[in-house]
């Protein structure tokens, strides 16, 4: 994690020039993590520690970063797991300190996107914002009209009716040992309840096999490798900033 004197941080949060930084420091009106520091050559942690002045404190503006990840099965979407799984934080190499934006479960793999913007964040993830997510499916057995049909006007899960679905067949695939065949769907959702797409087929009578997120809010996965990351694109970002809040019918 980097570290940089205190004087420095000073400066670059707007509070000081670096020579009375040091005036201000040597007064004792600094303080990390609420004690109080006097030595000029006092060093902070800019992902860990707070720096105060008279009580204050002061954050240095940090360069807004956005990347997209490739997130694999078997690696859990949190900073930190308490069981030593590996998460997604191991998968990335930041400058700055990142936090994943929303979650995918376990076993499932897709597009995750990390920022240090806050409000990017939360206009990501807000469900009043309605911003949409692709999938696409592998489910056990051949859904019928019927089934995909339920699917697109919604479900009932734990008493309550999931919003309007875009569901489209893409493909059966054959199982010759077993002479069975799974189905390939994409949907499309927007909103975020826990483990939504495997319930919704679940509840129409078909077990998730694989179950992979491509898209969010029009930024594609495309072809980047599973367990890569790449930075999102200025178009990509204001992408999401420029979605519209759907405004409900009275």
């Amino acid at each position: 994690m980097p570290e940089i004197r205190l004087q420095k941080w000073l400066s670059a949060a707007g509070v000081a020039s670096r020579r009375k930084a040091e005036e201000i420091i040597a007064d004792g009106r600094v303080s990390i993590n609420g004690v109080v520091v006097t030595e000029l050559g006092a060093k902070a942690n800019t992902a860990s520690d707070v720096v105060s002045v008279d009580g204050k404190a002061v954050e240095i503006e940090q360069k807004k970063v956005y990347i997209m990840l490739h997130k694999p099965e078997g690696v859990v979407t949190t900073v930190t797991d308490p069981y030593g799984r590996p998460t997604v934080m191991d998968l990335v190499s930041a400058e700055t300190r990142l936090y994943p934006v929303g979650r995918l479960d376990l076993d499932t793999s897709g597009i995750l996107l990390m920022t240090n913007d806050g409000e990017w964040a939360q206009k990501l993830a807000h469900p009043k914002h309605e911003i949409k997510k692709m999938y696409v499916v592998v489910v056990k057995g051949v859904p019928t009209a019927e089934c995909l049909r339920k699917l697109r006007q919604g479900v009932l899960i734990d008493g309550k009716k999931t919003a309007p679905a875009q569901v489209r067949l893409l493909e059966q695939i054959s199982i010759t040992e077993t002479k069975l065949q799974n189905s390939k769907l994409t949907i499309t959702i927007h909103e975020g309840r826990n483990h939504q797409v495997r319930n919704m087929c679940e509840v129409v009578g078909h077990k998730v096999v694989s179950l992979k997120r491509v898209e969010i809010g029009g930024i594609l996965l495309g072809t980047l490798p599973k367990g890569d990351w790449r930075h999102l694109t200025p178009k990509e970002v204001k992408s999401i900033i420029g979605q519209k809040i759907k405004k409900k019918r009275k």
